[in-house]
């Protein structure tokens, strides 16, 4: 009976300690899982080099490439140093020097939080169709890479004579150049017009402003972030809107961004044209646009003493009230874009 007592008790004491043994593995596999979980949704964006690879996935992940970005691969962008060169709610710019081709490109970082939840095949769909987007007056997306852990890196060119809005505030003899005032505008104009009439399905630039048009050393314009609006969630989207606003390209007319429309392009292609002609912000020229003021003194003098008797004031009124009629506060009443182009060649 002894014998029976004792190993009665060897065996509660050994199935005790198999099940203490038994918690502790359980809860070490679980800490393990929980933190790898952490791991993978905890994705930051990079902060000064393009090299740093946190926040990036797998290189078994191929970067997407489209016409013009066929040499990129996804090393050649991880490993590639650069430096910030701007920042906004949704993402980061890098301007990256590529170790292999010694090419430079712009890199788009997406945050994870400010883009579109939605499955995979209709994301691609709007990658797919940006990335087919050609016209010599719109930046290409050259190549997009999208980790599973929601990270989205766009590539674009680099253009080195730097943005519409630098140029105009430089006040500089070139930027009073009738000839490069109307190829600006004409440029301007033909690729938004190519986004909403030669593509099969429009594309709404969404974010035409004087800092998203970059010029190459001939000081003609190339139009970039066409449809970025499309990639975001409706968060980021009103946060670009809010930003428009207040620098004076919104539309009047739009309460969110899911409305841009053709319309809406026109009135900041009329805001750009007035920016252009005025040497001005877009946010002092509201108060024309609102009242449709065709005012003599909007204009800069030096646009007609740097360009002699061949520039009439004529010619610089007609291209003041077309600029106007596209700011219209009636969406209606606005031109097209081709009815812009059509009175360009008349001007």
């Amino acid at each position: 009976m002894r014998e029976n007592h004792l190993l009665t008790l060897l065996l509660g004491v050994s199935l005790s300690a198999l099940l203490i043994l038994t918690f502790f593995i359980c809860f070490f596999f679980r800490r393990k899982h929980s933190s790898t979980e952490q791991d993978q949704y905890d994705v930051e964006s990079l902060d000064h080099k393009v090299h740093t690879k946190q926040g990036f996935s797998s290189k078994t992940e191929e970067l997407v490439t489209f016409h013009g970005g066929e040499d990129l691969t996804i090393c050649d962008i991880l490993d590639a140093p650069g430096e910030v060169i701007g920042k906004s709610s949704y993402g980061t710019l890098y301007k990256a020097s590529l170790q292999r081709s010694g090419k430079v490109r712009v890199l788009r970082f997406l945050r994870p939080v400010c883009t579109v939840r939605c499955d995979a095949e209709e994301f691609n769909d709007v990658i797919e169709t940006l990335g087919f987007v050609r016209h010599e007056n719109l930046v290409p997306l050259l190549g997009f890479y999208g980790g599973n852990r929601g990270e989205k890196l766009m590539v674009h060119p680099f253009y080195v004579s730097g943005n519409l809005s630098d140029f105009i505030k430089s006040g500089g003899e070139e930027s009073t150049k009738w000839s490069n005032i109307l190829s600006i505008t004409t440029g301007i104009s033909k690729a938004i017009d190519y986004l909403h009439t030669g593509m099969q399905k429009p594309i709404i630039h969404g974010n035409l402003k004087s800092k998203n048009v970059l010029l190459n050393s001939n000081f003609e314009p190339r139009i970039s972030d066409f449809g970025l609006h499309l990639l975001l969630n409706q968060t980021a989207g009103q946060e670009i809107l809010d930003v428009s606003a207040a620098e004076g390209y919104k539309a009047p007319e739009l309460v969110k961004m899911k409305e841009v429309s053709k319309e809406s392009d026109v009135f900041s292609l009329g805001v750009i044209m007035l920016e252009l002609v005025s040497g001005k912000e877009a946010i002092y020229l509201a108060e024309y646009m609102r009242n449709d003021v065709l005012d003599h003194k909007l204009y800069r003098p030096e646009i007609l003493k740097s360009n002699g008797s061949d520039l009439s004031e004529e010619c610089v009124l007609k291209y003041l009230q077309l600029s106007l009629s596209c700011c219209s506060p009636s969406p209606s009443l606005r031109p097209n874009m081709k009815q812009v182009l059509r009175k360009l060649q008349d001007i």
